[in-house]
């Protein structure tokens, strides 16, 4: 499949409903996931693994730094198709204890001159069960896979701490970390979520649950002291990692944006750069961290990588661009360490503060 294929097929899917178009795409990603030929073929054709790329991380063998963003495979529905697309690990949910619908629709556009996308989608899901029968489907799946999880809709601000035990004590022996969501902007009073007791209390209450690693993964329109502050605290709780950043309400960015949901892609590149670059200054070599928001290059993934991200996540711009951008990101990668001077990533990720 070239660039050429997929820039007809996006051509085809933009004519649709965004919405519509991420059904039809699941639809082919889930039929490719059970025909191992194609995978094979696309895998060849897409999947970058080099000696410079690969990272031993909580036990697990990255094989590339790019992953795929929580939000695109909300259900574990494709996980054995995620490689073939070029991605190093997979990031799945955002999951909820029970099923629900989400926001009501439209709620999801593209913003085709910013090469963006805003959604409100509202943690629509199939609930934990479906997603542990998906996971128990993939015993020898030598894969990492992160877990995204969050409240449901209904569950009290003062009750959200029961939706998170029910999912660390559901999820406790699958996957290979565990993603505390409480940035999404589409469930209401999610964010507030974001402060130093309720992030004390739920990293003092996986720790009896699982041993799994834990990581947060917080908003971009905080203060960067607050965001720091509020990261310092979930590392002194236990927490594995952080994850920065998710989508942003920050709707002055493009004329064209809704006066609702969260806003992704080319459009969050500085806002998210300039945040998770100040949490780097302060977190690396104290904690993993993890960049997503508006990444379209190897050259802003290599410079998240300086700031301090062991790991990207690529989302908004895969849509935009299709698998070659991941391709093109790993091979970029491998250009930029090279003439760096650099024998492996490790030696350049937090290279701005070294």
């Amino acid at each position: 499949m070239s660039f050429f294929s997929y820039q007809t097929l996006k051509k085809v899917l933009f004519k649709l409903e965004p919405e519509t178009a991420h059904t039809l795409a699941s639809i082919g990603l889930r039929t490719a996931a059970h025909i191992p030929i194609l995978l094979r073929f696309l895998a060849k054709q897409y999947f970058v693994t080099h000696p410079m790329l690969r990272q031993e991380i909580f036990g697990k063998t990255f094989q590339n730094p790019v992953g795929l963003g929580a939000g695109f495979d909300k259900n574990g529905q494709y996980i054995t198709a995620t490689p073939a697309m070029g991605f190093g690990y997979t990031e799945i949910g955002t999951i909820t204890p029970k099923p629900q619908d989400g926001n009501p629709k439209p709620r999801l556009f593209r913003l085709l001159k910013d090469q963006s996308i805003q959604n409100a989608m509202g943690f629509n899901n199939k609930g934990s069960f479906y997603m542990l029968q998906q996971l128990k489907k993939l015993y020898f799946l030598d894969y990492p896979i992160g877990i995204n999880i969050g409240k449901n809709k209904l569950t009290a601000e003062n009750e959200a701490l029961n939706d998170y035990e029910t999912l660390f004590r559901a999820f406790k022996e699958y996957g290979d970390y565990i993603v505390i969501n409480i940035s999404s902007p589409n469930t209401p009073g999610l964010r507030d979520l974001q402060n130093e007791a309720f992030i004390q209390a739920i990293f003092a209450m996986a720790k009896e649950i699982t041993s799994q690693p834990v990581l947060l993964k917080i908003a971009p329109d905080m203060a960067h002291e607050d965001a720091i502050l509020l990261c310092k605290t979930a590392v002194d709780a236990g927490a594995a990692g952080i994850i920065a950043t998710n989508t942003t309400i920050d709707y002055s960015l493009t004329e064209d944006a809704k006066d609702f949901g969260g806003i992704s892609g080319a459009l969050l590149t500085e806002k998210s750069y300039a945040l998770f670059r100040a949490i780097g200054k302060e977190l690396y070599g104290k904690t993993l961290l993890i960049s997503v928001g508006g990444i379209d290059s190897a050259e802003e993934a290599y410079r998240r990588i300086k700031a301090g991200a062991s790991l990207v996540q690529i989302y908004s711009m895969f849509i935009y661009k299709g698998p070659i951008l991941i391709k093109e990101i790993n091979e970029g990668l491998i250009q930029l360490l090279q003439k760096d001077g650099y024998n492996h990533i490790s030696e350049a990720i937090g290279a701005d503060w070294k």
